[in-house]
């Protein structure tokens, strides 16, 4: 069990730990939310006998009500197993966590009727001995969410560890827009190998039709223009703590320009920090549908 690394996130209603344990996800700890404190030792039992897990991470605090009063019992019972655990703590001043609870509308849960600063006062007595425990205490007054979570991977973060992790995905107008797209580029403004018969039956991951679409100085261009235009976006994207960012590609069917304009785009965007993971949604139809357009051109927009 010496090789378990966990950590218990806990600290004041409202001081931040969804976002920290948001992080902790992305950062590749297993993460579970409002466990009765009882159960953690056997949580941390069945973590260390998993091949898989190594890192996880427990969110307690006071929702937990009378089970919390058991966390120091569950702490005992680490130390006891020899446990490798750490506690983070998140704090805020009284004034910022009154002014979360009004932006949220959200009740204390300490104080479902009553003043927000009693339930405060009431939590940060309940809570006191389990911060005199902690390892970390970290003061999220005045940071954003973004900030938040960026300063928890850096505590917990493996160093080189993706930052954010890009799909390209290329895909059918025809079929439709892919639900969880981010950036949509349309290339049905390109040369469409549909029109040539030896080409059509064939895919864009193939050399001959890459080799086509490519060939054009239209798509030449274009992608000198989308390049340099991503290689902006992905450090922002990932600075603000965008930890997917999906960049759909569409032409008419998904089966030739759109598959070509991805697997170029992917080999060109792979770096350390930003693995870049490739989907193509509609080339793998069981039915070929042609691509509509005229038969000298490309298809509509």
């Amino acid at each position: 069990m010496g090789e378990l690394r966990l950590v218990l996130v806990t600290g004041l209603s409202g001081a931040g730990k969804t976002e920290a344990s948001r992080a902790l996800e992305d950062a590749g700890f297993y993460v579970v939310d409002n466990l009765p404190p009882a159960l953690i030792p056997t949580f941390a039992e069945l973590c260390a006998g998993s091949a898989h897990v190594d890192r996880a991470a427990l969110v307690v605090d006071i929702r937990g009500r009378e089970f919390f009063d058991s966390v120091a019992a569950a702490l005992a019972g680490l130390d006891a197993a020899a446990v490798r655990y750490e506690v983070l703590f998140l704090d805020a001043d009284d004034a910022a966590l009154v002014q979360r609870y009004k932006e949220s509308r959200r009740r204390h849960p300490l104080v479902p009727v009553g003043r927000i600063s009693d339930g405060i006062a009431e939590e940060r007595m309940r809570i006191a001995p389990l911060r005199a425990r902690a390892q970390r205490v970290l003061d999220t007054t005045g940071l954003r969410p973004a900030e938040l979570r960026a300063r928890v991977r850096a505590l917990y973060g493996d160093e080189g560890a993706p930052r954010l992790a890009v799909t390209l995905v290329s895909f059918g107008f025809k079929h439709g827009v892919p639900a969880d797209a981010d950036l949509v580029f349309d290339v049905r403004f390109l040369p469409n190998p549909h029109y040539d018969p030896e080409l059509r039956p064939h895919s864009g991951r193939e050399r001959a039709v890459a080799e086509f679409v490519l060939r054009s100085p239209v798509t030449r261009r274009f992608l000198e223009l989308a390049q340099p235009l991503l290689d902006f976006l992905l450090p922002h994207y990932a600075a603000e703590g965008k930890a997917q960012l999906v960049i759909a590609v569409g032409c008419t069917g998904g089966r030739h320009r759109s598959v070509v304009v991805v697997e170029t785009l992917a080999e060109r965007l792979r770096r350390p920090g930003f693995p870049v993971d490739v989907v193509h949604r509609d080339c793998d139809a069981t039915e070929a549908v042609a691509e509509v357009g005229p038969p000298d051109g490309p298809g509509p927009a």
